[in-house]
């Protein structure tokens, strides 16, 4: 994030934000951001540039972007409770939860604004940023009980379409929503692609979640990923304690005490990894086709590339190797 999005966020607190102590927290969490490696106002700003958008909004846009997404990963902290280190995790959470209003309040008013100034009030620009977020909540409650959501690989790519496509998807919307040359073909093309992305993305953060059983492991909070799906279908020729587990005849500590290193060697005998890079690799390979497709300036397309394929390119070659 650069320091042009990062002031226009602390522009949209100052305006929102009166009282002293909430204002400096939410200012705090901003920074924290901005010291990160966020690449939502990218995908905004970029995804403008590829439609040859020229909107004098786009810093602003992009500042949507970064501060839904902020609102919605300390959401996800405070449920997942697995990075006490982060400044919104030993924040008074009385407060954290204050900053997670203002921040949502913030966004839909400021989005409001924008749609006023872009002179788009005959577009459903609020409904359909709307629905972006509601896609991911709904995505996010499958994903934190899966074991009434996800029964098979199809539930999966349901709700990481929701969960993980859709925030793309949104955050790729602000940028050619401004843009003046958008159709619906390419705009289409660009939701596809965001999709696929998500898909690539949540894989990613899938394999690298089982290396090691430790705070946050998919399998202790009983998550039904691509590959604990697939071992879970293998239980009877690989690890049956691992169903065991999920089902509730195998306490969790128990599962850890007596399983824990059967359990990793599980996920390194059972293929479950490689398989989810294999799947990966399918959609990375989709995104691609969809990238190269698309037209725009070599410049927007670059940036484009090198916060979404790229991030991605070495486990593609690994598994197209």
């Amino acid at each position: 994030m650069n320091r042009e999005i990062q002031d226009e966020m602390e522009a949209m607190v100052d305006r929102a934000i009166h009282a002293e102590d909430l204002n400096g927290w939410m200012k705090s969490f901003i920074a924290a951001r901005a010291e990160g490696d966020s690449i939502w106002s990218e995908l905004t700003e970029s995804t403008h540039g590829m439609l040859e958008g020229r909107s004098p909004y786009i810093i602003k846009a992009a500042a949507l972007t970064e501060l839904v997404m902020l609102t919605l990963d300390i959401v996800d902290d405070l449920q997942d409770r697995d990075k006490g280190h982060r400044i919104w995790m030993t924040c008074p959470e009385a407060y954290t939860l204050n900053a997670v209003l203002a921040f949502l309040m913030m966004f839909m008013g400021e989005a409001g604004q924008l749609q006023w100034q872009t002179g788009r009030t005959m577009t459903p620009f609020l409904p359909e940023i709307s629905q972006w977020v509601l896609s991911a909540v709904n995505g996010q409650q499958k994903d934190l009980n899966p074991h009434a959501h996800i029964a098979n690989e199809a539930d999966y790519f349901k709700m990481v379409q929701l969960k993980s496509g859709s925030l793309i998807q949104l955050a790729c919307y602000l940028g050619y929503s401004l843009a003046e040359s958008s159709s619906a073909g390419l705009t289409g093309q660009i939701d596809e692609l965001a999709a696929c992305l998500g898909v690539v993305a949540q894989i990613e953060n899938d394999v690298r979640n089982l290396e090691q059983l430790g705070p946050g492991n998919d399998i202790l909070q009983k998550k039904r990923t691509l590959p604990i799906v697939y071992m879970l279908s293998q239980e009877q020729d690989g690890f049956p304690e691992l169903a065991q587990y999920y089902d509730g005849r195998l306490g969790a500590e128990d599962f850890i005490r007596q399983h824990k290193q059967a359990c990793l060697q599980a996920i390194a005998d059972s293929g479950c990894l490689e398989y989810a890079r294999i799947i990966q690799a399918l959609y990375y390979d989709k995104a691609e086709q969809l990238f190269e497709a698309m037209p725009g300036p070599p410049y927007w397309k670059e940036r484009f590339r090198r916060v979404t394929l790229d991030r991605y390119a070495a486990a593609s070659l690994r598994n197209n190797g």
